[in-house]
């Protein structure tokens, strides 16, 4: 029954809003079959929104379902699928918008066969097919490329002339396939084992136009994935256009939208290349110009400094240096020998001093009995005894009886003794010379050693002084 309306008696919104709603809700349950054109899952909420068009107008109505039932569904629906919806039409009065609430969701046709492909996704990322770990890099510039692709296609024909228009000496090594069809996995398999086992090919390019998904499943065959995962040489994979996905995308080394970007992935411009080289060898030039000019400035600084730049005048400070340092050795050297000649003498006259026969030439005498032994008061001597012997100025001459034991001299047969050992060794004369206690004979040694020893301090002291005399004549600074 119609609503009665006029000019003069409209209807409000909300009237016909609810009048609306309560027709929707009449429709009650039904099934309706379309293609999921979008899809969306916002965070934190229970409710899934997707949008289903029809398949053949250009009509589409909004659905919603629980996260419940869209989480469940095995396989996931992903966009483009074909699925059968069994909702309830319902009708928002506060926003006129007209919806479907899903309590149930189905694949049919091609849904179903992306369903399966989605399976078949799952199963092999599982087993890490997909896996970024394990994509092989592409050679910088190969020596051979591979082509499987569709004899005479305009795949064929974009991967040839855009790769030889980028890097004119390409050598390509085209294998024809059948692209779509029931042998065309197999006959891209054996493809691609005979590139494989090319050693001259460094890269292989799997290339076909666009299609629908039924076209493109022999590029979502499992056995073909396989294939492609166990090669050696890397693959590429320039399947259809940017929005076609096959799951050939997802093994090979490298996805190609199109089998243009696929002649770009292969090998490099050979103009960008020129421009590269001339732009480094530009930025080589201008790195070697700044060192050079900065290592020029530091050697301009280094010239520049008193030392590099009048090298003379330290070479005449050092000289200066140096010839006081010389004269101050010299200086030192002639004080010890004046020192040690001095303490030579000094020692010298001590020991002549305490000498017996120094003694003996101021008129005395030293009387010695038969035996040998020295007078030294008369109650040594009986009256008349004639047996005496008297020595005032040598060594006296031991009678044929004597028999006394002497102590042994001191011998000069030793080895040559430097300044030091034989000053020592005068000191030590002197020490002995002046304590007494000893036998004539003793003190006559003592003395003699002590001359000689005197003698070899002097001439230690007369040759130290020659050379002295004899360096500083050679020397050609020695007037400076």
């Amino acid at each position: 029954m119609g609503l009665d309306t006029s000019p003069e008696r409209p209807a409000p919104v909300r009237q016909i809003a609810n009048l609306i709603a309560g027709w929707v809700d009449r429709l009650g349950v039904v099934w309706v079959e379309g293609q999921v054109a979008q899809l969306s899952r916002r965070q934190g909420m229970n409710t899934v929104f997707l949008t289903l068009r029809d398949a053949v107008a250009d009509v589409s109505v909004s659905v919603t379902c629980s996260r419940q039932l869209f989480d469940s569904l095995n396989p996931p629906v992903v966009e483009g699928a074909s699925v059968v919806v069994r909702a309830k039409p319902s009708y928002y009065a506060n926003r006129g918008t007209l919806s479907l609430r899903a309590d149930d969701i189905r694949m049919v046709g091609l849904g179903e066969l992306l369903a399966r492909i989605e399976r078949r996704r799952q199963l092999l990322a599982a087993e890490g097919l997909f896996a970024q770990e394990r994509k092989r890099p592409l050679p910088f510039l190969p020596r051979t490329v591979g082509l499987v692709t569709g004899g005479g296609s305009a795949a064929e024909r974009d991967v040839l002339e855009v790769a030889r228009r980028r890097w004119p000496a390409v050598a390509f090594r085209v294998v024809h396939t059948a692209v779509q069809g029931p042998n065309a996995a197999a006959e891209v398999m054996a493809a691609l084992g005979r590139l494989d086992r090319d050693d001259e090919v460094d890269v292989i390019v799997i290339a076909r136009g666009g299609g629908s998904v039924e076209d493109l499943l022999p590029f979502s065959d499992e056995g073909l994935l396989r294939a492609v995962f166990a090669a050696r040489t890397p693959v590429v994979s320039a399947i259809g256009h940017e929005p076609d996905s096959p799951l050939l995308d997802l093994v090979a080394d490298r996805r190609a939208a199109t089998p243009t970007d696929a002649a770009k992935t292969v090998v490099p411009d050979v103009a960008e290349e020129a421009d590269r080289i001339a732009h480094a060898r530009s930025r080589i030039r201008s790195s070697l110009a700044r060192w050079i000019e900065r290592e020029q400035h530091q050697l301009d600084a280094v010239r520049a400094r008193p030392s590099v730049a009048d090298p003379a005048s330290g070479l005449d400070d050092r000289k200066h240096e140096v010839v006081q340092l010389r004269d101050r050795s010299r200086r030192t050297l002639h004080h010890r020998l004046d020192r040690a000649h001095d303490d030579l003498t000094h020692q010298l006259a001590r020991v002549r001093g305490l000498s017996p026969l120094a003694t003996l030439r101021r008129g005395y005498a030293v009387v010695q009995d038969a035996d040998g032994h020295v007078v030294t008061s008369p109650d040594q001597t009986a009256v008349g005894e004639t047996d005496l012997e008297g020595c005032r100025s040598g060594r006296p001459t031991p009678t044929p009886s004597s028999t006394t034991t002497r102590s042994t001299p001191m011998t000069s047969d030793q080895p040559e003794l430097s300044y030091e050992e034989a000053r020592e060794e005068l000191i030590e004369v002197v020490r002995r010379l002046e304590s007494g206690g000893g036998t004539l004979e003793e003190s006559l040694a003592l003395w003699e050693r002590g001359e000689k020893l005197a003698t070899i301090c002097q001439d230690w002291l007369d040759g130290a002084r020659k050379r002295l005399e004899a360096a500083i004549a050679e020397d050609p600074a020695a007037d400076d």
